[in-house]
């Protein structure tokens, strides 16, 4: 009763605060992603970042446990059968280096580079505007994988045909993986994969079992160079982080709208793999926007910070193959 109207309106703001510090607090275990366990940070991402960004995605993450073994982290149909686009090289690549592997072909073995098969889009040897190149094996592959150069995938045709590069994939193991071949022998389109047979390529490269082990580290050395692809997954990371990372990306339309690719795998600071991913979605919108401002590549983008940071100190104790990758060190001048 004695309670003056100044006082009453004080009480009044303190438990209206109170209650709003109440809400805030009780809000802060679905909101703060960061105190929740790694799987589950992943997931949770992986879920707000798809829905924001469209379209129909295909993926599966896998994570070192404990124990040091990949266990599934995030799985929406992985079985589904996707034109891989440019994610599609690490499996032309794999073939090469197979033949290579058998004693069938050489890195240093020279091919010219004919005017005839120049083709544009993503890469570099269109852009010289003059060619006769005697260009090596090693030249090309690492063309077609640091900067998913679409002539080089012919060079790689015309010394692994399409139909051989995929019974070299069959006798791996892989069931969808596959180019399609034309009615040239040594050209082909890019063909169909699935998240899970992208993922365990990649998880046997990383473990040095797909190849040889010169021939996987050959591969994971150009995947994991600092000069290559940063829109996506390693766009929010330094150089040192960036090495750490073997990334692949893809990107093309098809009806159902813009296809946004991504795969590669994350290394833990003593060298072993530690994370493997494969980010495959279509029916997007944006359709000619290849940049980082696409939806899918700024989710891809969030994607790779948030899975980066789950694994930035994660080692594994079981003993693995580590890959030896060139030290990043910046040069001035020429």
């Amino acid at each position: 009763m004695d309670m003056t109207r100044r006082a009453a309106l004080a009480a009044g703001a303190g438990a209206a605060a109170a209650l709003v510090a109440a809400g805030k607090a009780a809000a802060a275990p679905a909101d703060d992603l960061s105190k929740l366990a790694p799987a589950e940070r992943i997931r949770r991402t992986y879920a707000r970042q798809t829905a924001k960004a469209g379209g129909t995605w295909y993926s599966h993450v896998t994570r070192v446990d404990d124990a040091g073994a990949l266990r599934t982290v995030v799985e929406q149909d992985a079985d589904h059968v996707v034109n891989g686009y440019s994610v599609q090289k690490l499996a032309v690549a794999t073939a090469v280096m197979d033949k290579i592997d058998r004693g069938e072909l050489q890195l240093g073995q020279k091919l010219d580079l004919q005017a005839d098969i120049i083709l544009g889009g993503s890469g570099i040897y269109f852009l010289h505007t003059v060619w006769g190149d005697d260009i090596t094996v090693a030249n090309f592959l690492t063309a077609m994988l640091l900067v998913s150069d679409n002539t080089a995938v012919r060079m790689c045709g015309r010394v692994v045909p399409a139909l051989e590069i995929n019974e070299i994939l069959a006798a791996k193991g892989f069931v969808h993986t596959r180019v399609e071949p034309v009615a040239n022998p040594n050209r082909f389109y890019l063909g169909t994969t699935t998240p899970h047979e992208i993922t365990d390529l990649l998880t046997r490269l990383a473990n040095k079992t797909l190849l040889t082990p010169a021939s996987c580290t050959f591969l994971l050395s150009i995947l994991r160079w600092i000069d290559g692809y940063h829109d996506g997954i390693r766009r929010n990371m330094s150089s040192q982080e960036r090495s750490r990372v073997a990334t692949k990306y893809g990107a093309d339309f098809n009806t159902l709208g813009a296809a946004r690719h991504e795969a590669g795998i994350m290394f833990g600071p003593d060298g072993a793999p530690v994370l493997v991913y494969g980010f495959f979605a279509e029916g997007l919108p944006d359709l000619d926007n290849y940049g980082a401002t696409h939806p899918a590549v700024e989710a891809h983008a969030v994607l790779g910070r948030t899975m980066f940071d789950t694994i930035k100190t994660t080692t594994v104790a079981a003993a693995r193959a580590k890959t030896v990758v060139p030290q990043f060190r910046p040069v001035n001048g020429g």
